[in-house]
């Protein structure tokens, strides 16, 4: 039976209740007095219920559909302003235990080179990150418990956040790393580190158990279950997607819904992001062996509802996407990008980059000197901060502060100072010309004289050589 606060995977991801889900929705796609009710308190910005976003997402008349996305922007501007917060994944290792069939990585392929990058590999990868401007990771590797165990990872993540070079510094790692146990997320917690990311892939368990035949991985309930473990291993940002096309998207998208009712009802704090993948070609793997890919459009609907239904949380887009759907989702509820992402090994450094180590391929290559100049030329403030974790806005507490909508006030004047250092040290001559008009008018913005006095003086100690200023 359904219990939002159970912590068993089949109870607070009721297969039942997920099919009454999808007949409502169903049921209701053009009761459209139900639809403007939903949408009218989407608008108090209190988030909905997973039957709720169902209903939005399979409505088929086009003025609430298109009311529900501009919706999806008033929020997303109320809760984030105009701000994009940049960050790149670190790919650590290609090793593999797991028969998961949609990814390149699975034991079975003998085609692709198996590769482990050396703590001083890291220094070198990290060091290439740096000189681009990044300050924050997202750490990805295979599930091997022989060539990736935790005291890897952590002794990576130690190198990681003790390399300092130039003016660059890593001042956050996320990672991403397979579900594991209530200990091994305590160790976690204690290298400091960023948000706990794990997709669940699909939330149908027999799909599930069909895409994972083999390995860890294919335990549903263990892989369900982690972030309850995390939670209780002291971790309190964590964050949670699907690979949209492996099922069929409705199923998955309550799934997802639940998934983040589940976390803020039994472990005391929502989902602090909620990516959206979509499946991509890579080695091994042919998207068309799926017949559940999601169209651009509907991909557009899913990111608008999910805005509508969860305000609070950060949404994260990859370079998966390609540029236009990128620029189409950031209005829509996006709040976090990659930018000049590498899926492979090593794949910073090498010159000549074996692509057969890539977990997917990219259709966004742009640098991330091109990605900043492109959001402030669609009048985005990108963001290189990572204050709220290094002073403890974490959590419940960062939860608290960005469900009162006050987060902008920490988080503007952040992306304001991390974006002028990333213009001082790293952009091009064109996107510095760009970046210094922006920030002038970004600063004019800020209300409070006294904030906005502040921050000029910090600008001008920015430009003296001070750098890693905060509030």
């Amino acid at each position: 039976m359904y219990n939002v606060k159970s912590h068993k995977a089949e109870e607070f991801i009721d297969d039942a209740e997920i099919l009454e889900t999808l007949e409502y929705a169903s049921s209701n796609r053009n009761n459209r007095p139900l639809i403007e009710s939903i949408l009218e308190k989407a608008s108090r910005c209190g988030g909905l219920s997973h039957r709720e976003a169902a209903v939005l997402l399979d409505c088929e008349i086009p003025d609430l559909v298109e009311r529900t996305f501009r919706l999806a922007e008033e929020i997303k501007k109320r809760f984030y302003g105009n701000r994009i917060v940049m960050f790149a994944p670190l790919y650590l290792s290609n090793h593999c235990v797991n028969g998961c069939i949609y990814c390149p990585y699975h034991a079975k392929n003998k085609r692709i080179p198996r590769k482990k990058l050396t703590q001083e590999e890291i220094r070198r990868e990290v060091t290439a990150l740096q000189d681009m401007g990044h300050k924050r990771l997202a750490i990805e590797l295979g599930e091997h418990p022989v060539e990736n165990p935790i005291e890897y990872v952590l002794e990576s993540i130690r190198t990681i956040y003790g390399i300092h070079h130039r003016n660059g510094d890593i001042r956050r790692v996320n990672v991403n790393i397979a579900a594991t146990t209530v200990e091994n997320y305590r160790k976690l917690k204690d290298a400091g580190i960023g948000t706990y990311i794990l997709f669940q892939e699909t939330y149908n368990k027999e799909r599930y158990r069909m895409l994972h035949p083999t390995g860890p991985k294919s335990d549903y309930a263990y892989h369900t279950e982690a972030m309850d473990r995390a939670r209780e291993g002291g971790i309190d940002d964590m964050g949670i997607g699907v690979l949209f096309g492996l099922s069929g998207y409705r199923y998955d998208f309550v799934g997802l819904m639940m998934h983040a009712e589940h976390m803020e009802a039994a472990l005391g704090v929502g989902p602090h992001t909620i990516s959206v993948p979509r499946i991509r070609p890579a080695d091994d793997i042919n998207p068309e062996d799926f017949s559940d890919g999601v169209p651009d459009e509907k991909f557009l609907h899913i990111v608008a509802v999910i805005r509508c239904a969860v305000p609070y949380t950060g949404m994260i887009i990859s370079t998966r996407e390609s540029r236009k759907v990128r620029e189409k989702v950031l209005d829509l509820g996006i709040s976090q990008i990659s930018g000049a992402s590498r899926t492979s090994v090593g794949g910073y450094t090498v010159e000549q980059r074996d692509e057969d180590t890539a977990q997917f391929d990219l259709a966004d290559k742009r640098t991330l000197d091109e990605v900043v100049r492109w959001l402030m030329e669609l009048g985005y403030l990108p963001s290189f901060c990572t204050a709220c974790y290094r002073a403890g806005r974490t959590g419940e507490r960062f939860m608290k502060i960005c469900k009162s909508g006050k987060i902008q006030d920490c988080c503007t004047p952040n992306a304001i100072l991390t974006l002028k250092e990333y213009l001082l040290d790293y952009a091009s001559p064109a996107t510095l010309e760009i970046g210094e008009a922006l920030l002038d008018r970004e600063v004019e913005k800020i209300e409070n004289s006294a904030l906005r006095d502040s921050l000029r003086k910090d600008l001008r100690s920015l430009e003296e050589g001070q750098r890693d200023l905060r509030y």
